[in-house]
């Protein structure tokens, strides 16, 4: 009984960590695709630049239940703010229906002629150091995996 109550412990954890590890990296992706739109749209007039807070966005998203964990909840519509403007639903992102993912306007830091808030150089700073600690996250994983299936192995 006892070796029973420590396997699920010990599941338990290596459940915790790899949820907690999936949700970062969902957030990083999301986050990788914001900061892309924003250099896409370096010369859009008058478009405003669009980041989250990353640490208080995981956050967010770890105290909130496992997506699709409440019952019926499905996918938030999003408000739009002209009756030309599409229909869309929130279904791509982390704690989609809970309001995980909320993009923040950047403050501007220079200002243009045009409106725009695409400061390139820190949208490729931010972008780079995104990307590097996405591939960070997904090398500790791997090599925590690995480590497990040795273990698994007894090897």
């Amino acid at each position: 009984m006892q070796a029973a109550a420590r396997e699920a412990a010990m599941t338990g954890k290596i459940d915790d960590y790899l949820r907690f590890h999936e949700t970062a990296l969902n957030l990083r992706a999301q986050r990788q695709q914001l900061l892309a739109s924003n250099i896409a749209n370096a010369d859009t007039p008058n478009y405003k630049a669009r980041d989250i807070d990353f640490r208080q966005t995981l956050q967010g998203a770890l105290q909130r239940p496992a997506a699709g964990a409440a019952a019926g909840a499905g996918p938030a519509v999003l408000l739009k703010t002209s009756a030309n403007h599409l229909s869309g639903t929130t279904a791509g992102f982390v704690g989609a229906g809970h309001g995980a993912l909320e993009p923040q306007y950047r403050q501007v830091q220079q200002g243009s002629v045009d409106g725009n808030s695409v400061d390139m150089d820190a949208e490729r700073n931010q972008f780079a150091d995104n990307a590097l600690r996405y591939e960070a996250g997904i090398t500790l994983v791997s090599g925590q995996i690995k480590s497990l299936l040795t273990a698994i192995q007894g090897q």
